[in-house]
């Protein structure tokens, strides 16, 4: 690799080395071969096509999916003194025929559009007037339809390939499977490219799943350590969205909703005071998505169950962008399975559609009910092995597995014996003995099942019925308004030919508390917690003045490096990495003052 990539890495973006399987991807693009890299959250993609992009001697087109994503990316390549521009439908008509001038003219390399106005026929022959060298598809997942994002606008990229025949084209994602990384290649590339995957693993996320009981309880046992950061509650509705929101305020904690049902100022409010702020929740729908790039993020937290694996990882992979320990959490329930089938079987008339989405949300039920490590669970589900984590609930604290063959006969008899028709409340009552009406109409308080699960409790037959469900033992029948059905591997234990093994269910155990972060996890000393909070404080009345996000002064690594070094010179604070020339010359002085202030 040349050195001029290298200086244009340290020189204008201030690091002092590429990260791991960036050069590569960098040496690529400038030798105008197509390329699909799929590099997990916070491994630095978009280095990867803005060096290029300056080191190319013509345009550079990026397509990204949302305006906020691309407002976002502008501000931060204009802090660090590169000429980028974007035009859409968020900026005024000025605006939008200034900054086409600028690229027209050659003084802006880098130009983001979204797919809807890159595929107009007049953009397009613009673009083709000016012979661009590189364009760029970012979240290119949604372009596939076997992704679990497919986006119809993002489809029409594939015609790219004819209509720019000598540009290089490159794809980015963080979020696809063999199939959906296939067919993005095929695509964008027909076949003359190469996919380049450096991996899923995000070690610094803290991986855990609980069966949802008390989801107040539960969710306020997660937040405990974490008032004073950052973090994303996800939910499955907007009604949802709005009761948590309101639930978590009255708990003293700062919270905001965020659905589609909003008007779209609240929700640009709400996204910029969430970029912008310190310790805010955001409780959202998956609407609150791909235009996140805040790296400061330090929890997820799923009150319901995402639709796929896919989803799950996108969703998780929003925190801990800088590299930084972050927490996850799902919770799941029956409720949420039910819906979520319900979902998939709603979704058009494509049965194998169907049928995949049907798969992929068995995958993510097999890892809730994982007993062994989740992150080995999360990333054999792409193709990567790797050890025992360390780093999740099941590492950390592993599940006792019973024997639960006696239990499951009982339950498999009772489905078996009111005819498959039922969902678990009923099968439960019978179960439990109960004296519904529903009971005594259809005679179910005369099957030998009825009252062989008395012992138990509705709460642990519902916890049972999960773990059967994720196990694959029984399947919940849509069309049939969710009546539970055996399966082979159920029928296989009725007949005495397989045991069942059950991760123990305890119900008095109270909602498990979050682990206390070890000290050090702590991303400084603790004698550097004050300067880092004082930095912080800075950085957020910097961007507020500016009117762009916190990471676009700094990036919390940068900060922390700063806290942890303490530079008292402009040649000292230029070797922290983060500090290019353009942001040592606006904010040099103003941070060493900050760090003078507090030695």
């Amino acid at each position: 690799m040349s050195q001029t990539a290298a200086q244009i890495l340290h020189d204008i973006f201030g690091y002092g080395a590429f990260r791991p399987g960036q050069e590569e991807i960098v040496e690529r693009l400038v030798s105008g071969k197509n390329t699909l890299a799929v590099m997990p959250t916070g491994a630095g993609k978009s280095l990867c096509y803005q060096i290029p992009a300056l080191l190319l001697d013509r345009l550079t087109v990026v397509v990204s999916p949302l305006v906020a994503l691309m407002d976002d990316q502008v501000a931060g390549l204009r802090a660090n003194g590169v000429a980028a521009v974007s035009v859409h439908s968020g900026l005024t008509r000025e605006a939008q025929v200034a900054n086409w001038r600028a690229v027209a003219a050659g003084s802006c390399k880098l130009l983001y559009l979204s797919p809807e106005r890159l595929m107009g026929e007049r953009m397009l022959d613009a673009i083709a007037r000016l012979d661009p060298a590189l364009l760029v598809v970012d979240e290119a997942h949604c372009i596939s339809k076997w992704g679990m994002s497919f986006r119809p606008e993002y489809e029409r990229l594939s015609g790219l390939r004819e209509r720019f025949p000598h540009a290089a084209i490159a794809a980015f994602t963080a979020t696809a499977d063999k199939a959906t990384r296939s067919d993005i290649a095929q695509k964008l590339f027909r076949g003359e490219g190469r996919t380049i995957v450096q991996g899923f693993d995000r070690p610094n996320l803290r991986l855990g799943v609980l069966p949802k009981r008390d989801w107040k309880a539960q969710l306020l046992a997660f937040l405990e350590d974490k008032r004073e950061e950052a973090g994303i509650v996800y939910c499955l509705s907007r009604k949802f969205t709005e009761e948590v929101a309101e639930f978590l305020n009255a708990s003293g904690v700062n919270a905001i909703a965020y659905h589609a049902g909003r008007d779209a100022d609240t929700r640009r409010v709400n996204q910029n005071r969430f970029m912008s702020e310190n310790a805010v929740t955001m409780v959202a729908t998956i609407a609150f998505g791909m235009g996140v790039d805040k790296p400061d993020i330090r929890y997820v937290c799923h009150l319901n169950l995402p639709g796929s694996m896919e989803a799950y990882y996108q969703e998780i992979g929003r925190a801990g962008r800088d590299g930084l320990p972050a927490e996850t959490l799902l919770l799941y329930g029956l409720d949420d399975l039910r819906l979520r089938r319900q979902f998939i079987e709603q979704d058009g008339e494509d049965e194998a559609h169907k049928l995949r989405e049907h798969k992929r949300l068995d995958a993510l039920l097999a890892y809730c009910d994982a007993s062994a490590c989740r992150r080995t669970a999360l990333l054999s589900y792409f193709d990567e092995e790797t050890s025992a984590c360390g780093n999740c609930d099941n590492c950390l604290d592993p599940p006792t597995m019973v024997d639960g063959t006696r239990e499951a006969r009982a339950l498999f008899t009772a489905i078996k014996d009111t005819g498959q028709m039922f969902g678990g409340a009923h099968v439960i009552d019978v179960l439990r003995g109960a004296g519904t009406q529903k009971i005594s109409d259809r005679g179910h308080d005369r099957l030998p099942a009825y009252g062989a699960g008395e012992e138990h409790g509705k709460e642990y037959w519902r916890a049972f019925i999960r773990q059967a469900v994720a196990g694959n033992y029984l399947t919940i029948n849509i069309q049939k308004y969710g009546a539970l059905q055996i399966a082979r591997s159920g029928h296989a234990v009725l007949a005495g030919e397989e045991e069942f093994a059950l991760r123990e269910i305890d119900i008095s155990k109270p909602a498990r508390k979050a682990r206390k972060r070890k000290a050090d996890t702590l991303p400084v000393a603790e004698g550097d917690q004050d300067l880092l909070a004082a930095l912080k404080k800075l950085r957020l009345e910097l961007a507020r003045e500016k009117n762009v996000p916190a990471y676009v002064v700094f990036p919390d690594a940068t900060l922390i490096e700063m806290a942890r070094e303490r530079p008292a010179t402009l040649e000292q604070m230029a070797a922290i990495n983060g500090v290019g020339p353009r942001k040592l010359e606006a904010f040099g002085e103003t941070f060493l003052e900050a760090v003078a202030a507090r030695r």
